[in-house]
């Protein structure tokens, strides 16, 4: 594996800056689109590890060290399921080798995580090691209804795993939220707290892959999330824990509501290049038309020079949609939110000029006020 020369990383990190887009810092490498579970709400609508060939370890091996190359600060290992890979290992601690790299994050949903598997974690030192485990609610009954029977038990033995071998610190609980689940997150934080994982993060269902044709998973209400605002501000005990672990959407909109929207969209900071070979701008931009072809095979510069020419219109058209959006003109939170995530309202209406899909519940927690 070389690294790009100091000339040709100048080079190409300025025609990204010069385009108006961001230099990566975060990569999302899918390692395989296998997986052993078929989660209702996939976005990649994974396939079964079985059929799915991994991508080969000396392809993965050349696109960590070429973006390690241009300054990125964190590489995220995805899938499909991660731990399908025959040589996931092997790929996690290469990525921790890498120079400049702050962290090394793998992202699995825990239930093929062994005693064995969890001690190789606890080895690693080299980088700071994120394990990020998917979570969709606190008990079987919610979670298992997305990920199939019996996998919350399976994935919170693997959570009490990393726990047990001084990794909880480490470990974060990535939940989605559905009107199914969203009541639970009260329960399900104090049950990780309880075992000592480190973190919670949630996020709203996104209607598109698998979820886009599965009509009984929805959002959560506007109702649900203003209850959880007002359980925050009556619950001392919740309130407490939040601030200690979590960083749950409606709450975080609160507490930022006066805040302005960051002036461009995040793309080229966080490319994604998926196991079929295609680099997209961003994980929540999967479009036709932004896809560049070939990530397996071609060499990094070719490809960022192909990205730079699609993506260099998208930080415009982001601001076009703060200004321009008529739902968008006479809300409360149009400073913070400025039309939401543009990838989100591509993703599930097909148009980038549309408001994302959580507009209601955005505009519930911008109005709501404490009793």
């Amino acid at each position: 594996m070389t690294h790009m020369n100091p000339s040709t990383r100048e080079h190409l990190l300025g025609g990204i800056r010069k385009a108006g887009l961001k230099p990566p810092k975060v990569l999302t490498l899918m390692i395989t689109n296998g997986c052993n579970l078929k989660c209702r709400h996939c976005w990649p609508e994974s396939l079964s590890h079985e059929v799915f060939l991994p991508v080969p370890v000396q392809v993965l091996k050349r696109l960590i060290t070429g973006f390690s190359g241009l300054g990125l600060e964190e590489v995220c290992l995805t899938g499909g399921e991660p731990l399908t890979h025959p040589d996931w290992l092997e790929v996690l601690r290469f990525s921790c080798r890498q120079e400049g790299l702050k962290r090394v994050r793998l992202q699995t949903n825990a239930t093929l995580l062994t005693e064995k598997d969890v001690k190789h974690l606890a080895a690693i030192t080299e980088k700071e090691l994120i394990i990020q485990v998917s979570l969709e609610g606190a008990t079987s009954r919610t979670h298992d209804r997305m990920r199939g029977r019996g996998n919350f038990k399976r994935a919170f033995r693997g959570l009490e795993r990393l726990a047990a071998a001084g990794l909880g610190g480490q470990t974060v609980v990535a939940f989605t939220e559905t009107h199914s689940n969203c009541d639970e997150l009260p329960r399900l934080l104090k049950r990780l707290d309880d075992i000592g994982v480190g973190r919670l993060l949630s996020g709203t269902l996104v209607q598109a892959g698998r979820a886009g044709r599965t009509r009984d998973l929805q959002l959560p209400t506007p109702d649900q999330y203003r209850a959880l605002l007002d359980f925050y501000h009556r619950d001392n005990a919740f309130r407490k824990r939040y601030h200690k672990m979590a960083n749950i959407a409606c709450l975080e909109w609160w507490f930022g509501k006066a805040d302005s929207a960051s002036e461009n969209c995040a793309c080229f900071e966080m490319p994604y290049v998926t196991a079929d070979g295609v680099l997209y701008p961003c994980i929540m931009l999967p479009a036709t038309h932004l896809a560049v072809q070939n990530a397996h095979e071609e060499p990094l510069e070719a490809l960022l020079t192909k990205a730079v020419s699609l993506w260099s219109g998208l930080p415009a058209l982001n601001r076009r949609r703060s200004v321009e959006l008529e739902p968008c003109k006479a809300c409360s939170g149009k400073q913070h939110c400025a039309g939401g995530c543009m990838g989100r309202a591509h993703a599930t209406t097909g148009d980038f000029m549309s408001v994302e899909d959580r507009c209601a519940l955005r505009k519930a927690v911008y109005e709501w006020e404490p009793k």
